[in-house]
C-alpha cells in the first residue's frame, strides 16, 4: 500500500477494506488542496488494488469534515476545473468498488455532497449535515444538483439545497440519504462491520451490481459537475458572494 502524500489524510487496510481517514481535527477536518489530492489518490489506489474490495471514508475526532478550508480555497489561483477538489469529485463518480462512509460531528458542504456518491452511509446520532451553498452566494457542487433530487425527490432536495439549513442525521435517514444512525461510540465500528461484510462477498458480483444500480449515471454526473463548476466560478465573483467572503475573512482576522 502506498502512503498518503498528505499528513492530514491517512490510509490503512482492514482485511479487504481500504480505509481513508480525514485527520485535521484542529481545523474541524476542513479540506485543503493537498488533502483533496490524497483523497482522490486513495480512491484510485483502492480501485486498482485487487486485494481491496471496499473503500471506507471516515473522519477523526468526532468530525467528518467541515468542508472546504475557505481561506485556502479563496487564495488559490487555480482555474475551477483544475482544482484538486474536482479530481476528487470525479474519482468518487468513477469508483468501481463500493464506498462506505462513517460520519460524525459535522458533515458540511462537500462533507455532505460526497455522500451522494457513496453506497452505504452510517452516522452517529450527534452528526449534523449541511448544504450551505446559497448561504454563501454559491451553488451546489460534486454533482449534487442531479444526484440529490434523483435520490430523495425534487421537493426535499430543494429544501436542503435552496434553504441551506443544517439538518440532523435522523432527518438524513428519514429522507433516505443515510442508512443508519447509531450512538457515537458505536457508529464507526458498525460501519466497519458492514464494510467487512460487503468485502467478504464475491467482489465481481458486488461490483457488477453497483455498476447496474448506477447504470447510465456516470456520464450525466460528470457533465453535471462541469456545469456546476462553471456556475460556481461565476457566482464566486458576484457582489453577494464577495460580500459574504469579505465578512468571513474579516471575522477570521478579528477572532
Amino acid at each position: 500500500m502506498n502512503e498518503s502524500a498528505d499528513k492530514n489524510i491517512k490510509y490503512s487496510i482492514d482485511g479487504q477494506v481500504f480505509v481513508i481517514e480525514i485527520h485535521r481535527p484542529e481545523k474541524k477536518n476542513a479540506l485543503l488542496p493537498g488533502m483533496y489530492v490524497a483523497l482522490a489518490a486513495g480512491l484510485r489506489q483502492a480501485n486498482e488494488d485487487a486485494s481491496v474490495n471496499v473503500t471506507l471514508i471516515r473522519g477523526a475526532d468526532d468530525c467528518f469534515t467541515s468542508g472546504n478550508d475557505l481561506s485556502s480555497f479563496l487564495a488559490s489561483n487555480t482555474p475551477s476545473a483544475d482544482r484538486p477538489s474536482v479530481a476528487f469529485m470525479h474519482a468518487l463518480n468513477e469508483s468501481k468498488k463500493p464506498i462506505v462512509a462513517a460520519i460524525s460531528g459535522l458533515a458540511i458542504g462537500i462533507g455532505t455532497t460526497l455522500l451522494f456518491h457513496c453506497d452505504l452511509i452510517y452516522a452517529s446520532e450527534n452528526c449534523f449535515l449541511q448544504l450551505p451553498f446559497t448561504r454563501l452566494g454559491l451553488c451546489p457542487e460534486a454533482g449534487s444538483s442531479y444526484l440529490l433530487p434523483k435520490q430523495i425527490g425534487h421537493v426535499r432536495a430543494s429544501e436542503l439545497l435552496l434553504l441551506g439549513d443544517r439538518f440532523s442525521a435522523s432527518k438524513a435517514k428519514e429522507y433516505g440519504i443515510i442508512n443508519e444512525v447509531l450512538p457515537q461510540d458505536q457508529y464507526l465500528e458498525y460501519a466497519m462491520t458492514k464494510a467487512r461484510e460487503l468485502a467478504a462477498l464475491p467482489p465481481d458480483s458486488v461490483q457488477s451490481s453497483k455498476k447496474l444500480i448506477k447504470r447510465g449515471q456516470q456520464s450525466t454526473v460528470s457533465d453535471t459537475i462541469g456545469v456546476e463548476l462553471a456556475e460556481f466560478a461565476r457566482l464566486l465573483q458576484t457582489p453577494d458572494a464577495q460580500a459574504i467572503v469579505e465578512a468571513f475573512l474579516n471575522k477570521k482576522k478579528s477572532a
